[in-house]
């Protein structure tokens, strides 16, 4: 029995040494910053916190922040996303053992007496005889399998550290990946420079934002748990699933275990986890969007541009933005930015940077969205302008600071400030859908 526990762990390495080295083939351009990329973001970074300074009261946060290869940020988050998703693959898990126990336990004869290799047979441990738990085994693979494969899709459309919203690196100071930014400066015809500052502004923020409210990743990190604990698992979906596949292995198993296939809708518990936690995320975003505009709009030539752009991006998510969050259950994504954003500029023009900061200190300080129920986390504030971004002292907001789009066309908008249109006036009768 040592032999073959030891035989199979020999083989378990083996296989993921060869998911190793493919992937690090695939990445192997990604796989170093240039001195130049290097110099220009930490050129950015420096003048982020100087600009920073002067428009919001949080510190700079200790360390410095990472210059990362998109295989560096694959291995530096996944044990963030293996966290969140430790809920859905226990779900996953205790329903694959129940089918295949309850639901196709006569298929297997009741026990598994061994697996193959090619020619060669591998002998099963006693523990591991059992259908259900090999299932599980099997299960679980899979689905770390997908998760690693999707995050190392997602590496090539983030940007930074923070672009999900959340803390996801161990350090307090975030990252950027320049060969991210450098594509993305040139899709958009925008000096890199810029573009690198644009986004390391908003890095900064982020990060001085999380590490001064020490309330704030925990808070996310039980709200994700929350909705992760109440999925449920379709069990009929997932026989159907374990059926049609044509073997018991990880990848062809891989149905079995993507919610998009076998997942339940939203419980009751779970829309109220997922409203306060896509409240938090907007009103963390939007105090970004807010701070990081004030910082930048007297150095950054295209900052509108710029910001319009991340709004529509945080709004949309990219394709395997979409394909990560499907296997986790759930969307990180602020969808009601504007209006967060416009709450944050209000605030400001009548309390001043350290009034608006100051809601921080406890999450019932913080501004309720308009037309929102009190959400946990997040109650009302007789201090929180609402209504109208117009204020009596004139004071600096952004063209969207009552958080509506109004008769803008967006679309329209954006393609003009971005030189694709050189007309003048405007072609609005459309109204755009709230980010």
């Amino acid at each position: 029995r040592y032999e073959a526990d030891r035989g199979i762990r020999a083989d378990q390495r083996e296989t993921r040494q060869v998911h190793r080295i493919a992937e690090g083939e695939r990445r192997r351009l990604a796989g170093t910053v240039s001195a130049q990329s290097a110099d220009i973001a930490r050129r950015a970074l420096s003048e982020a916190n100087l600009w920073l300074d002067t428009a919001c009261t949080f510190n700079p946060t200790s360390g410095e922040t990472q210059m990362l290869t998109r295989a560096g940020w694959v291995e530096d988050t996944l044990e963030s996303w293996a966290k969140f998703a430790g809920p859905v693959a226990q779900s996953m898990n205790d329903a694959l053992a129940s089918v295949i126990s309850e639901r196709l336990g006569n298929s297997f004869n009741g026990e598994i007496a061994g697996m193959f290799a090619g020619p060669v047979p591998i002998p099963v441990p006693d523990g591991m005889k059992d259908p259900g738990q090999l299932i599980k085994l099997l299960g679980n693979t899979s689905f770390a399998m997908q998760l690693g494969h999707a995050a190392g899709d997602l590496s090539h459309e983030v940007n930074g550290s923070f672009d999900q919203g959340i803390a996801l690196l161990k350090n307090p100071a975030g990252g950027l990946i320049m060969q991210n930014i450098e594509e993305y400066a040139t899709s958009l015809d925008i000096p890199v420079a810029e573009v690198t500052a644009f986004l390391a502004l908003r890095e900064v923020a982020h990060a001085r934002l999380f590490a001064g409210v020490p309330w704030l990743m925990p808070r996310f990190e039980a709200l994700i748990g929350k909705y992760a604990r109440g999925i449920t698992i379709d069990l009929d979906a997932m026989e159907e699933q374990l059926r049609d596949a044509g073997a018991m292995d990880p990848e062809s198993i891989s149905g079995a275990v993507n919610l998009t296939k076998v997942g339940i809708p939203d419980t009751p518990e779970q829309r109220e986890a997922l409203v306060s936690l896509e409240t938090l995320m907007a009103l963390v975003e939007g105090w970004v969007d807010c701070v990081a505009w004030r910082a930048g709009m007297a150095h950054l030539p295209h900052i509108e541009q710029l910001r319009e752009m991340m709004r529509r991006e945080r709004a949309m998510g990219g394709p395997a933005e979409r394909t990560f969050e499907s296997l986790l259950g759930l969307q990180l994504r602020p969808k009601r930015m504007r209006e967060a954003t416009g709450i944050w500029e209000m605030i400001t023009a009548a309390e001043g940077p350290e009034g608006r900061d100051a809601k921080w200190t406890h999450p019932d300080l913080l501004p309720s969205l308009p037309g929102d129920k009190p959400a946990d986390g997040a109650s009302p504030s007789s201090d929180a302008p609402s209504g109208s971004s117009s204020d009596a002292n004139g004071s600096a907001s952004h063209p969207a600071a009552d958080g509506k789009t109004g008769d803008i066309d967006w679309d329209a908008e954006l393609s003009k400030l971005l030189g694709e249109d050189g007309e003048d006036g405007e072609n609005g009768n459309s109204e755009d859908t709230q980010a």
